[in-house]
């Protein structure tokens, strides 16, 4: 069987050199490499820490999500800081879809929508629970028990 050597997310975007500017600022991203045809960005790779993404203009049968709907891919973050890292997000332009807050199954955080209609779940660990223990919590959610 051949191996999968990785798996790397690629947001499509209405306005490439906009997005790559919003993720430098918001997220801390470097731009590894850039390509353009046509005055749009057919390939873009970006690094944040050791993380990879991609991203590219719309076009070429990709379109970009339109802000204000929900797009089909949600990109999860793991951060060491839900609030510092959602503030910076809004700063560079990003809009709140749910608030920071504390959850049941162990962790902080909330969800924003970048400038180009893509939802970023931005979450850190409070503590480590077990997958048993994670489910009796939302099941307490469920039942009103929490």
């Amino acid at each position: 069987m051949t191996e999968i050597l990785q798996l790397t997310p690629k947001l499509v975007v209405a306005d490439g050199a906009a997005a790559l500017a919003f993720y430098t600022a918001a997220l801390g991203a470097v731009v590894e490499e850039s390509y353009t045809m046509d005055g749009r960005i057919v390939h873009a790779t970006l690094t944040v820490g050791s993380l990879r993404f991609e991203l590219k203009d719309a076009g070429d049968g990709d379109p970009a999500p339109t802000p204000g709907q929900h797009p089909p891919v949600l990109m999860s973050l793991d951060v060491s800081d839900a609030d510092a890292v959602t503030e910076r997000l809004l700063a560079a332009g990003a809009t709140v879809v749910y608030p920071v807050s504390d959850h049941e199954y162990g962790s902080r955080g909330g969800r924003v929508a970048d400038p180009f209609g893509h939802h970023w779940m931005v979450s850190a660990a409070l503590e480590t629970l077990t997958p048993d223990e994670v489910q009796a919590r939302l099941d307490g959610v469920r039942q009103g028990q929490v």
